[in-house]
């Protein structure tokens, strides 16, 4: 509990009111809201300088631009004791922020959002095309105020991808003319190989090695990691050819990707967006091929309007495959505060515990890593869902504190309305 000026032996006001004291956090964050505002004005002031320099040598004469640029990160990067790339970021985000984006900038200087948040705000946004960037700037502006650094991250990228959705198809296209696969030679003996390819099959790839890692991990007599593991695997696949070297339990195992698509789209009836769980959106054309053909793709289709999935699973202890799958798809991620581990990577956590009279049913489940999952059950945590808001999350800290988390799709609930027969959404 955070302790008052009562507790320093100051009286309290004529109304009894006592003026709250700052705790242990509360400072913490003071200090934090005070390297935002040292930041603005350290970008304030690094433009100021590379303005200077530039006009000077245009006052001498002095035309070689790259030249003075160059001078500028080297003098910064000396007198700050930092590489001259490190300089070279420092003046290309204070240009922006001072001339494309002042409203990032009086965001930073007031401390409603981080110096991180504000350079990730300035590299994502930069990617869209600058007639499109005002669709973008003031909603990732919003996003940066309102989120932990994780959580803005992954919205704004789903923001950016929206708005540049139009002309994903035709640059996909052209990105797949890049694949290839590469080695790169390491130390001892040892070298990366590496695979440029489109981003559902890399991810799909990967899922299946995983999985039939995961197998493997699991028994008994294996002493290598996941990771040593999913390595051997790949070069058993690419040299032999076949699994017939791993367990006859690993044979089977085939890559499962979550591909969500809104049955109007997928139909051909509006220009909605495709979107692979992890990875972000898609080309329809890929979307309706997958949709429509390939096995171990998990279709998931929403309504045009309100999102509803048409599946729920069956009250048990253990969510059923169909259950689990929609909670992990509902909240995509980690449900903890700024947790962005995928949601297929994490265990279901019953809210209210099972023996606590907890429920299996989607209002009370939420996807949550090991070790979040471990910090609600034993770190004096209090978490809940929250009533009708369609699978948000507060968590409440041992210091009392309150932290909110959406899940990125909210699932309707249905309610009858006044007509005999009929459903309405609640």
């Amino acid at each position: 509990m955070s302790s008052t000026v009562a507790d320093e032996g100051l009286p309290p006001g004529d109304d009894g009111w006592v003026p709250p004291f700052p705790d242990a956090l509360d400072l913490v964050v003071e200090a934090e809201a005070m390297l935002a505002v040292f930041a603005a004005h350290r970008y304030v002031r690094i433009d100021a300088l590379h303005r200077e320099a530039l006009a000077d040598a245009a006052t001498h004469g002095y035309l070689l631009t790259d030249v003075i640029e160059r001078s500028v990160r080297l003098e910064l990067a000396a007198a700050l004791s930092i590489t001259e790339s490190a300089a070279g970021l420092l003046v290309m985000h204070a240009d922006a922020l001072v001339h494309r984006y002042p409203g990032v900038l009086d965001s930073l200087e007031g401390a409603r959002m981080s110096a991180r948040h504000a350079t990730e705000l300035v590299d994502l946004v930069d990617t869209v095309e600058p007639d499109l960037r005002g669709q973008v700037l003031e909603q990732a502006i919003g996003l940066a105020e309102a989120h932990a650094f994780g959580t803005f991250r992954r919205k704004l990228r789903i923001l950016v991808d929206s708005v540049r959705a139009a002309t994903l198809a035709e640059r996909h296209e052209q990105a797949l003319q890049q694949r290839r696969v590469a080695v790169t030679p390491a130390e001892d003996g040892m070298a990366w190989f590496m695979l440029f390819g489109p981003a559902v099959e890399v991810h799909a790839i990967h899922g299946r090695l995983t999985a039939i890692a995961k197998v493997l991990t699991a028994r008994d007599d294996e002493t290598r990691t996941l990771d040593q593991v999913r390595a051997d695997v790949c070069g058993d696949l690419l040299i032999d050819g076949t699994t017939d070297g791993t367990p006859a339990d690993a044979r089977g195992v085939r890559a499962t990707v979550v591909v969500t698509v809104p049955a109007l789209t997928l139909l051909g009836d509006d220009d909605g967006q495709a979107t692979v769980e992890g990875l972000g959106p898609i080309p329809l054309a890929r979307a309706r091929e997958l949709c429509g053909s390939a096995e171990g793709w998990m279709r998931v289709l929403t309504h045009p309007e309100t999102g509803m999935v048409l599946s729920v699973g069956r009250e048990r202890y253990r969510p059923p495959p169909e259950l689990r799958r929609l909670v992990r798809w509902r909240a995509e991620r980690c449900m903890a505060p700024g947790c962005g581990i995928p949601a297929a990577r994490c265990e279901i956590d019953h809210t209210v515990a099972w023996e606590h009279g907890g429920t299996t049913e989607l209002s009370n489940l939420a996807p949550l890593c090991k070790g979040h999952h471990t910090i609600k059950h034993h770190g004096r945590w209090r978490v809940h869902q929250i009533a009708d808001s369609g699978g948000a999350l507060e968590w409440t800290s041992p210091t009392g504190r309150h932290y909110r988390v959406d899940p990125e799709r909210k699932v309707p609930t249905f309610t009858p309305s006044s007509s005999e027969g009929s459903m309405a959404p609640f």
